[in-house]
């Protein structure tokens, strides 16, 4: 809670200090209502079984509406009612805590039917990242399956081991070699990219444009350390940068650095990255102390906890996902609602 609201209040006073007034205050006043929305939930705690159908549902829904878009209305890539890049990571998302609430699953007597729901919604969720054609959250799928193997590589034997292992190489080489996921094209582009910005320069494609702006994130925050330049200071900054023919015209339309660590180093300086850095990794600590927790109702909350975390720094090395209502939302109330359950669980054992 404490640093739910040391983030918020900090990003709150710079958004003042910049001159945004009162309206600069919406993103991060979602983390200060998440505080008492953690409080209601160890107070009164959802069941269990709610929480984790209601996250394959939404992972259900996801996948289905990004197939519905990519097979049937043949978009070139699916974003559901939001922006492309949002919806497909926060898809992925829905779809690996999912994964973590197998643990819970097996637990329960119908393991079989609430197992199954919840592979389907992993499966589903998966896919709606890979109908969007949102690289980011591709990234960082060998660190998810790591933190997966840590919470529950002990109760798998070693026959299961190899079997998921083939499984996951299996399904990898098919998305990537059917055409209708557009994985590998979104792959090759990827690599054009990366070879037009550093031999020809051009900044004007979806990575190119991103190594520019780092680039140019860079010479702000070597000016402005401590306290940042603020998200209007930030845009008058590149502004002049490529007045002066540092960066490119190009990414002057962008209002964030495509990069979370980056973009508020720039924005809120050291003070503010070393915020958002605790926001990941302290609520990340308190779940991992979990992960020897016999009981797998709870380590399967304690497993999402990191899941969440780990996730967003994932999303976060190519887009500003703070930047976007969708993003604070999911990241506040999922860790409200995750260790708000985790301590009401620990405290009375009353969930079912």
């Amino acid at each position: 809670m404490a640093t739910m609201a040391m983030f918020a209040l900090f990003w709150m006073l710079r958004a003042l200090a910049d001159g945004q007034g009162v309206g600069g205050w919406d993103k991060p006043s979602r983390f200060l209502l998440a505080v008492p929305a953690l409080l209601w939930v160890m107070a009164r705690p959802p069941g269990l079984a709610w929480m984790w159908s209601g996250l394959a549902c939404g992972a259900i829904s996801a996948g289905g509406w990004a197939a519905w878009q990519k097979l049937i209305q043949g978009v070139g890539r699916a974003d559901g009612f939001t922006f492309v890049i949002q919806f497909g990571n926060l898809s992925m998302l829905l779809g690996v805590l999912c994964l973590a609430g197998l643990g819970w699953a097996v637990k329960q007597p119908q393991r079989r039917r609430w197992s199954a729901l919840l592979l389907l919604g992993a499966l589903m969720g998966i896919l709606g990242s890979l109908f969007s054609g949102s690289r980011g959250g591709w990234v960082g799928i060998p660190f998810i399956l790591l933190v997966l193997y840590r919470g529950y590589g002990e109760f798998l034997s070693g026959r299961l081991k190899v079997a998921v292992l083939g499984a996951i190489l299996l399904g990898g080489g098919l998305v990537y070699g059917l055409p209708q996921t557009g994985v590998q094209s979104r792959v090759d582009h990827a690599v054009e990219d990366v070879q037009g910005y550093f031999i020809d320069g051009d900044a004007r494609s979806s990575v190119g444009a991103r190594f520019e702006m780092w680039r140019g994130a860079a010479h702000l925050l070597v000016d402005k350390p401590l306290f940042g330049w603020g998200d209007n200071g930030y845009e008058q900054g590149m502004q002049a940068l490529a007045d002066d023919g540092v960066v490119s015209e190009y990414v002057t339309r962008y209002g964030h650095a495509h990069n979370e660590f980056i973009d508020a180093f720039a924005k809120r300086g050291v003070i503010g990255l070393g915020l958002l850095l605790a926001l990941y990794l302290v609520p990340m600590r308190l779940f991992a102390r979990r992960f020897s927790e016999p009981d797998l109702e709870v380590r399967s909350i304690a497993v999402a906890g990191v899941l969440l975390s780990v996730a967003y720094i994932d999303f976060g090395l190519s887009q500003v996902f703070m930047a976007h209502n969708s993003g604070v939302m999911m990241f506040a109330f999922w860790l409200a609602t995750f260790y708000g359950v985790l301590r009401a669980h620990e405290s009375s054992h009353l969930i079912r």
